[in-house]
């Protein structure tokens, strides 16, 4: 018998619990600044003390999306540079930093395979095959476990389509 063990997590409207708790971990020490800023400018008390709260209802689960972002932006980005052919054929791993301008300028549409192989170098293609791939290395990216390529489409002998 086979079976598999699930973790269960529950969820209150859609969100799971954890969120829950990073937003009660933000909104105290938010709660606490929006109410020393507000001390200073509302000086009826229970209006401060409605304002504390509704600022801090708001602006909390405004900070953990920010915070997210920020957090999504640091892990996927990477630079992105002109193509430039030695370090191309000097720094396998990172050539996905030169991708996205061999893609963008198509300096590779409209050559032939002996052409693609003297900018791009060999990668052990065929001559026969009219789909050439080159490895990139591994593309910054939120979970991602696989390496990427440069796939070069060719049709009659010319490069039609270069995508990643």
């Amino acid at each position: 018998m086979n079976t598999l063990l699930y973790i269960h997590i529950p969820t209150m409207f859609g969100v799971s619990i954890e969120v829950y708790f990073i937003l009660i971990i933000l909104g105290i020490p938010t709660f606490f600044i929006w109410r020393w800023l507000l001390k200073k400018f509302i000086k009826v008390e229970r209006i401060r003390i409605f304002a504390t709260w509704t600022a801090t209802l708001i602006a909390t689960p405004l900070i953990y999306i920010g915070l997210f972002s920020l957090l999504f932006f640091c892990i996927t980005y990477y630079p992105k540079y002109t193509f430039d052919k030695e370090k191309w054929l000097s720094d396998k791993e990172k050539r996905f930093e030169l991708s996205t301008d061999i893609i963008a300028s198509k300096i590779l549409i409209g050559k032939t395979k002996a052409e693609v192989q003297q900018i791009l170098g060999d990668e052990n293609n065929s001559e026969e095959s009219d789909h050439w791939i080159y490895d990139i290395g591994f593309v910054p990216a939120l979970f991602n476990i696989d390496p990427d390529v440069l796939t070069i489409t060719f049709k009659e002998g010319k490069v039609i389509k270069v995508e990643q």
